[in-house]
C-alpha cells in the first residue's frame, strides 16, 4: 500500500532558475563537510605517534564518525522534514566546526572518539541528508544529475584542503590544523546553510509523463518502504559496495607505507600521498554527476554494473601494481571512479522507487549501509592486516564484495524493479 503524494491530481507551478541556486549552495556545504572524512588518513600516522594507539584502535574513530553520519540517518531524516532545511543545515556545520576545535585539543583516544567521530559524524549526516533532500525535490526531472553532483561536492570537495592540511601538518602539526581548518570548515558551512529553502510546495519542473505519473501514485513512508524486499535488497548491496572505498579511504595512509609510498617518495615533483589522496578526490568528484548523468539515459541497473565491477577490478589492480608510485596515485584514483557514484545512484534509485515526498527520511534509513561498509573497511580490515601482517586477503574480499554487488544489480535488482513496477497502486 502506497500513500499519494499531495495535490497529485492539480497542474503542478513550474519551479523557477533558483533551484540552481540551491544546487550551488548545497554544492558549497557538501564541499566543506567533505575534509573531516577525506583527509582523515592525514591525520593517521602523527595521531598514532603521539596516542601511542595502534591503528585498529585509532580506526574506531572513523568508525564511529561514519556511524553518526550514516547509522544515524533514519533520525537525520526524521529530523530534517520537521524543521527548516536552514536551522538543520546550520545546526550541522556548528557541530562540524566545533568537532575539529575540540579534536585539536584531547589527549586521549576516547575524548578523541567523542569530538571527531560524534560530533563531525552528526554535523555531516545533517547536512548531508538535508543538501541530498534538497536535490531531490527541486531536480525530479534531472534527480540523477543534480543529486551526482552534490554528492560529488563531497567527494572532491576535500582537493581544496588535502595539500594545505598536510603542508599545515608537516609545518606545525595536526592540532593546529585541525584548529585552523575547523574554523574554516565551519564557517563555509554556515554561511551555505543561511541560504537552503525547500520548493514551493506543488512545484515541479516538466518531468516525462511516464515519472510523473509513477511519483503522483507512488510516494511510500518509511514504514511502507521497510517492509519491501527491494529496499534490503538495496541495503544489502550498498553495504558491501561501500566498503572498498571506506577500506582505502581509511587505510590509504597505512597501506601506502608497506607498498614503499613514504612522505619521502614522490611523483612528478609532488609527495605521492598528498598526490593521491588529491587525484582520488577529484575521481570521486567527478564519477558522482558522470554516473548520475549516465544513469538517467541507460538505466540506473546497468550503470551499476559497469562501475561495480570497474572498482573490483581496481582494487585488484592496486594490489598487484601499487608499489609503483605513479601506478599508486593513478590506481587509486581509479579505485574512487569506481566506487563514489554509489552516493549519486543509490539516492536517485531510491527516489526512483518510493517517491520524493519522504526522500530524507527514507535516504536516512539507507545510509545505515554506509556506516556498515565503514566497520568492514575501517577497524575490522586494519585488524585483519593486523593479524595476516600483510593486505591481499583485505584487497581480495574487497574486490569479491564489488564484483558480487555488481551480479546482484543485474540479476536481481533489475527484474526485480521491473515486477515492482508492475504492481497495481
Amino acid at each position: 500500500m502506497t500513500d499519494a503524494a499531495p495535490n497529485a491530481s492539480r497542474a503542478p507551478a513550474i519551479l523557477g532558475p533558483g533551484r540552481w541556486l540551491q544546487l550551488a549552495l548545497g554544492v558549497a556545504a557538501m564541499m566543506a563537510i567533505s575534509s573531516p572524512q577525506y583527509v582523515w588518513a592525514l591525520f593517521v600516522q602523527p595521531m598514532r605517534a603521539e596516542l601511542a594507539v595502534s591503528l585498529s584502535a585509532l580506526q574506531v574513530t572513523i568508525a564511529i564518525f561514519s556511524i553518526c553520519q550514516c547509522g544515524l540517518g533514519p533520525l537525520h531524516g526524521f529530523l530534517a522534514q520537521r524543521f527548516s532545511s536552514r536551522a538543520f543545515a546550520l545546526a550541522g556545520g556548528v557541530l562540524v566546526g566545533l568537532s575539529w576545535v575540540s579534536s585539536a585539543y584531547v589527549q586521549s583516544l576516547p575524548l578523541l572518539y567523542v569530538s571527531y567521530g560524534v560530533l563531525s559524524g552528526v554535523g555531516t549526516g545533517m547536512i548531508y541528508v538535508v543538501v541530498l533532500e534538497l536535490m531531490s525535490k527541486w531536480f525530479p526531472d534531472r534527480r540523477g544529475f543534480a543529486i551526482g553532483m552534490a554528492a560529488g561536492s563531497y567527494g572532491f570537495g576535500a582537493i581544496l584542503t588535502t595539500f594545505p592540511i598536510a603542508s599545515a601538518i608537516q609545518a606545525s602539526g595536526y592540532r593546529q590544523a585541525l584548529l585552523v581548518y575547523g574554523l574554516v570548515i565551519g564557517a563555509v558551512c554556515i554561511a551555505a546553510a543561511l541560504g537552503f529553502r525547500r520548493p514551493p510546495a506543488g512545484a515541479a519542473p516538466p518531468v516525462r509523463a511516464e515519472q510523473a505519473a509513477a511519483e503522483a501514485a507512488r510516494s511510500y513512508s518509511p514504514r511502507q518502504m521497510l517492509k519491501t524486499p527491494m529496499f534490503w535488497l538495496l541495503f544489502v548491496m550498498m553495504s558491501m559496495i561501500s566498503t572498498g572505498g571506506l577500506m582505502v579511504i581509511s587505510q590509504i595512509g597505512a597501506f601506502a607505507a608497506d607498498f614503499g609510498i613514504t612522505p619521502e617518495v614522490t611523483v612528478l615533483g609532488l609527495a605521492a600521498l598528498p598526490l593521491a589522496l588529491t587525484v582520488d578526490r577529484a575521481a570521486n568528484g567527478v564519477t558522482r554527476p558522470f554516473f548520475g548523468w549516465v544513469s538517467d539515459h541507460i538505466g540506473r541497473e546497468n550503470t551499476m554494473v559497469l562501475a561495480f565491477t570497474l572498482e573490483g577490478a581496481a582494487i585488484l589492480l592496486l594490489l598487484q601494481f601499487g608499489t609503483n608510485p605513479l601506478l599508486f596515485v593513478l590506481l587509486t584514483g581509479l579505485v574512487f571512479f569506481g566506487w563514489g557514484e554509489i552516493f549519486s545512484l543509490f539516492p536517485s534509485l531510491q527516489a526512483d522507487l518510493f517517491g520524493p515526498r519522504w526522500a530524507a527520511n527514507n535516504f536516512g534509513f539507507l545510509l545505515i549501509a554506509t556506516a556498515v561498509g565503514s566497520i568492514l573497511g575501517g577497524p575490522l580490515a586494519a585488524l585483519l592486516y593486523e593479524r595476516t601482517g600483510s593486505w591481499p586477503a583485505v584487497f581480495m574480499i574487497v574486490a569479491a564484495m564489488d564484483f558480487l554487488t555488481a551480479l546482484l544489480a543485474w540479476f536481481v535488482l533489475k527484474p526485480m524493479r521491473r515486477r515492482m513496477a508492475a504492481l497495481p497502486v
